[in-house]
């Protein structure tokens, strides 16, 4: 690499570091104006994103390869009967192998006995995923209210400044107008931000519990033909 290219590099990270530290400063600069409501606002951001962060590593440990391990249990369901896939079951981690295993373990008392704590379990899985989902939707609710809230606050601090002013002064109601409606731009923004993670979230969920019902019906059927040898 030449030493003109080398001086290049250093001068386009030099103008990028620049203009990223100009952004910052302006977004503080607009937080300040945006007066007390901005605090609250940003910790719903906060929390909605540690809540969302928690969410996105309970389900990918959660997920699993459901059609490779149903061939799996039911190789070993073929091999070594019961036991051999509870084992299985136990080695395996994701919410599959919970309800298979809470399913196997009842296996012996009859296909029916199995269908009902599979069901059971079924549903106690569901609601370990979907726990802290009403967190992030209640943050998506409460950050546009508190940039509402900020914005009439703002408004009314407009309206007297007039008052004081004895005047309608474009610069003063332009000015306060504009600080007012920063609330309601953040409330937005972070509104937006935890709607995205709190969809795929609700579909990933939807996705996981749709496999589970069809492997579950899959597990019934091979334990139904085990019992009819």
């Amino acid at each position: 690499m030449h030493i003109t290219e080398i001086s290049g590099f250093i001068s386009y990270v030099f103008a990028q570091a620049t203009q990223n530290q100009s952004v910052l400063s302006f977004l503080q600069e607009k937080f300040v104006e945006g007066g007390i409501f901005m605090w609250p606002i940003l910790g719903c951001l906060v929390l909605g994103l540690a809540f969302s962060i928690e969410r996105f590593w309970t389900l990918m440990r959660a997920t699993t390869n459901t059609k490779k391990f149903v061939v799996q249990i039911k190789d070993a369901l073929k091999k070594g009967g019961v036991p051999e896939a509870i084992k299985l079951c136990e080695n395996t981690r994701g919410s599959i192998a919970s309800v298979f295993h809470a399913g196997l373990l009842r296996a012996d008392e009859g296909i029916e006995a199995a269908e009902k704590s599979i069901m059971a379990y079924g549903a106690i899985e569901m609601g370990f995923l979907e726990r802290g989902l009403i967190w992030i939707s209640t943050f998506i609710s409460l950050a546009p209210l508190l940039g509402f809230t900020g914005t009439v606050q703002g408004m009314i601090i407009a309206f007297d400044a007039i008052k004081e002013a004895a005047q309608i002064s474009p610069s003063i109601v332009a000015g306060g107008i504009a600080v007012a409606l920063l609330t309601t731009l953040f409330g937005l923004v972070v509104a937006m931000i935890l709607q995205v993670f709190y969809n795929y979230f609700v579909s990933k969920i939807d996705r996981l519990v749709a496999d589970m019902e069809e492997s579950s019906i899959e597990l019934i059927d091979t334990l139904y033909e085990m019992n009819k040898k």
